[in-house]
């Protein structure tokens, strides 16, 4: 895998104010901006497409001076070139962006280590539903749960979203869905999956946990989930969770179910596309040459990776990456495939004229970035 670490594409200039646009050849530009000092940092970015074109983007805020339990909304309605603030969604957090028979939708949990919520927006994003009771948005559900901006998925007839349980020491992989053409706001039209626990012992003692799954439709059969793997040295992984039948069994098979997968080890995005008949994913990949450097933390490089069936990935092109592993970081890549384009947004640590991120992880910016003809090599 180093030949793809040569293909090496920097950032042309460095980024000091907010909204200032990144290299035209990239079509990025910043969307949010908080300095280290104010031990505010941003995160959870999310994209989607209305039906009208535009563009509809959330991301929230951690660290010792957040709340830790407010998404803030933008919108552009020329392709990302400009933006605007729509409104902050207090009591939602970790979310997700998604449009459903064309109304627009957002859901995760309430706060950091909270319950899931879920809301609904009849004007592209300017005012929104208050999830207050189980027929409008809270779900009724036990204990305490984390999650990303994961993608929500509509197929067989339903609308498919992942969570993880805390117990104990372990996260447990749930998913719950919904028939498609019912009233998705009122959580009792949800089935919640049964609970499907992970194993220290897996991947000879190295796996850590797993996190952040993705649904992915499959060839004809219900959906999979891709999680995210932690583990004590690479190389990174995913893994690969089955359904039974009933939509409500989870099951995994330690002795397959884990792929190689670059950059597994942080949050990613994966979609399929049927145009090209692939599965994408952007991921912080790291060459496996790198011994026993903690490569959860290593962020510096974003790729976009390609499989055909789920489980052998390429890296199609690197996107950005800085020699930099401490203070610098692309991560948590949302993205929407948008004609032959995709368009992402970005959790970003980098400089700027204030001292620059305060690591590579509590990131200071959230950037929107523009991948032209991504299928091409």
């Amino acid at each position: 895998m180093k030949h793809w670490f040569g293909c090496v594409l920097y950032l042309a200039s460095v980024l000091s104010a907010f909204g200032q646009v990144l290299p035209a050849s990239l079509g990025g530009k910043v969307l949010a901006f908080s300095p280290a000092s104010t031990k505010v940092y941003l995160g959870s970015p999310s994209i989607v497409i209305l039906p009208n074109g535009s563009y509809v983007a959330s991301y929230d805020t951690f660290g010792p001076s957040s709340n830790s339990d407010t998404a803030t909304l933008l919108a552009s309605s020329d392709k990302g070139r400009n933006w605007k603030t729509l409104t902050a969604l207090h009591d939602q957090y970790w979310s997700s962006l998604f449009v459903l028979k064309g109304f627009l939708y957002i859901i995760g949990t309430d706060r950091a280590i909270g319950r899931p919520v879920i809301r609904r927006s009849q004007d592209n994003g300017a005012t929104w539903t208050t999830p207050t009771t189980d027929a409008d948005g809270r779900f009724p559900m036990r204990g305490r749960y984390i999650t990303g901006p994961v993608p929500v998925l509509v197929d067989h007839g339903r609308v498919w979203r992942t969570f993880e349980v805390i117990d104990g020491d372990d996260l447990r992989e749930i998913v719950m869905s919904a028939p498609s053409g019912g009233d998705i706001l009122d959580t009792r039209n949800w089935t919640v999956s049964t609970e499907l626990a992970s194993n220290k012992a897996w991947l000879d003692g190295k796996f850590l946990s797993w996190e952040e799954g993705n649904l992915v439709e499959t060839r004809g059969g219900l959906p999979a989930v891709l999680l995210r793997v932690n583990t004590t040295v690479g190389p990174e992984k995913a893994a690969v969770i089955n359904f039974a039948q009933d939509r409500r069994t989870l099951s995994f098979n330690p002795a397959s179910g884990f792929i190689d997968f670059p950059g597994g080890g942080k949050k990613f995005t994966v979609r399929f596309d049927p145009q090209t008949q692939r599965y994408w994913s952007i991921t912080n990949a790291v060459s496996n040459d790198d011994g026993r450097t903690n490569l959860e933390r290593v962020r510096n490089t974003l790729a976009l990776i390609w499989s055909s069936d789920l489980r052998t990935w390429k890296v199609q092109r690197i996107l950005l990456q800085h020699p930099d592993r401490s203070h610098h970081g692309f991560q948590y890549a949302d993205w929407q495939f948008d004609g032959k384009d995709i368009v992402s947004v970005i959790r970003m640590a980098y400089d700027d004229d204030h001292g620059g991120a305060e690591s590579q992880h509590n990131s200071n910016y959230i950037m929107f970035l523009r991948i032209p003809n991504f299928a091409e090599p």
